[in-house]
This record gives C-alpha cells, sequence and structure tokens, in this order.
C-alpha cells in the first residue's frame, strides 16, 4: 500500500517539476505580420492573445484579438490580454513599447530584416523564446536548402536587370540593405538600385538604367504605378511588356518558408523561358 503512495507521489511532484520549468510565454501579442505568421509555423498559434488589422496569414490569425495597426497600437487593450510576451518591430512606435515597458510587460524587438540570412536569424531567436527551438532549427534548414537549389538553377541562366518599387510619390525602391534584394540577386537577376545609399529613387536614375524588367510591390496603387511607367515607351520592360505586380503583404513580410515560396514566383517572372 505504502509502495502505492510513492508511485502517485512521485508522479505529481514529476508533473509540478515539469510545469515550472516551462517557462516560455503563454499568452503572446504579435505586433509584426511576419512575426505572427512565424508563430503558426511553430505551432504555437494557441498562445496568441493578439494581433494587429495586418496581420493576415494565415486566415485564421484574423479571428485573433485586434490591438491597431503596425505603428498605431491601443495599450488599454493591450494590457487587458495580460500578455506575458508582445513582440515588436522597428515600426512600432517606440512610446508605445516604452509604456509597455513601464507596465513591467515583457517586450522583444525583432527590426526589419535586411536578408534572407537575418529573416532565418530571427526566426530561430523566436523559436528559442518560444522553446522551440528545435522546430525553429528544422523549418530554417528545409529553408535554406531550398534556397540554395534555387540559387544554383540561376546561376545558369541570364541576368535581366530589373528594379523593384515599393513605393509611390516619392518613388522608393529596395537597395541591397533589404532581403528584396536577395529576391533579385537569388533569382539570377541584376538590382540597379543595390549600391543606391537609400531606397529614395528617382524616374531619371531608372530611365538612364533602362531596366529590362520593372516589378512593383506598392500597396494598393500597383495598377496606377504601371500605367505610369507605360508612358515611357523607351524602356525595355515596357517595350517588352515585362512590368509585373506582385502581392506586397507576401513579399514584403516573408516567413523562412514563404519566401522560399515568393523567390520561386521571382524566378518565374524573370525566367519565364523557365
Amino acid at each position: 500500500m505504502r509502495y502505492w503512495w510513492i508511485v502517485i507521489f512521485m508522479f505529481f511532484f514529476s508533473s509540478a517539476i515539469g510545469r515550472t520549468q516551462d517557462n516560455s510565454p503563454q499568452r503572446i501579442i504579435s505586433l509584426v505580420p511576419s512575426l505572427t505568421e512565424e508563430l503558426y509555423l511553430l505551432e504555437a498559434q494557441d498562445k496568441i492573445s493578439g494581433v494587429t488589422t495586418y496581420c493576415l496569414r494565415p486566415a485564421s490569425a484574423q479571428k485573433k484579438e485586434r490591438v491597431g495597426t503596425v505603428t498605431d497600437v491601443n495599450i488599454e487593450k493591450i494590457v487587458s490580454l495580460k500578455p506575458d510576451l508582445v513582440l515588436t518591430t522597428s515600426l512600432t512606435n517606440p512610446k508605445a513599447i516604452e509604456r509597455l515597458k513601464n507596465l513591467g510587460i515583457k517586450t522583444v524587438n525583432f527590426p526589419q530584416a535586411e536578408s534572407f540570412t537575418q529573416l532565418c536569424a530571427q526566426f530561430l531567436e523566436l523559436g528559442k523564446l518560444l522553446g522551440k527551438e528545435r522546430e525553429a532549427e528544422e523549418i530554417t534548414k528545409k529553408a535554406k536548402e531550398k534556397v540554395d537549389v534555387i540559387k544554383e538553377g540561376a546561376r545558369k541562366l541570364s541576368k535581366p536587370k530589373v528594379f523593384i518599387q515599393i513605393g509611390a510619390r516619392p518613388l522608393f525602391t529596395a537597395t541591397n540593405r533589404s532581403f528584396l534584394n536577395d529576391f533579385i540577386e537569388f533569382a539570377g537577376g541584376i538590382n540597379i538600385a543595390s549600391g543606391a545609399k537609400a531606397g529614395l529613387y528617382s524616374y531619371e536614375k531608372v530611365l538612364q538604367s533602362n531596366p529590362d524588367i520593372i516589378i512593383i510591390a506598392a500597396m494598393g496603387i500597383a495598377g496606377e504605378e504601371k500605367k505610369v511607367w507605360e508612358k515611357y515607351k523607351s524602356l525595355n520592360a515596357v517595350k517588352n511588356k515585362r512590368i509585373y505586380i506582385i502581392d506586397s503583404d507576401k513579399f514584403c513580410s516573408p516567413t523562412p518558408i514563404s519566401f522560399t515560396e515568393a523567390l520561386e514566383e521571382i524566378v518565374g517572372i524573370l525566367h519565364p523561358e523557365k
């Protein structure tokens, strides 16, 4: 009889130890669309208490509580959800981050990744934060292997000159300090704005470089911008009807997995013959 009491005691004791060792956050608020998607990739969606209005992927994320936009958050709403972790980005209002910290709420900032390498590094950091480091490593490993295969295949193809537009009025593009530059170069293209000091660009520079392809990722105005470019009849991209509109949500806030999917799409744009 005494033996069974010992067994029961050890069972509950070991269970309690397991609970105390699980220090991973249980109520998470994500203020970053890509991180929201990454939480789902790591199967931590049940821990999400709130997201922004821009967190649209996967579709089930749209059913989560909304706490504001990427830049403008509702502090009172966040506090009411009693989070033990808030994920922020460089676009999050610094004053909002400071208020959350002053209220004793743990915040972890993920700056906007400038390359695929940084994107993967941040994903691993998120996995470690959630106690899912092994899962994050496996997902990252598969993404890197797929990117390497795509890059190797693209090396054998022609290298068209590409201009990618991510903003208008003023014209804005991606330099080599943006993972969007990786999309173009990994797919075998040449980003005409790669060496620019900043993303602010001019139509004159585009005309001078005469790109073979123009890709527009400007949210909400892509159709209008395509018509603007079509007025420049001397551009190779216009003459050959190679102006493309891409999904800005998909391309501008990728996860390691969606990066590979988007990269395949860029390869199809740059090399339709393939």
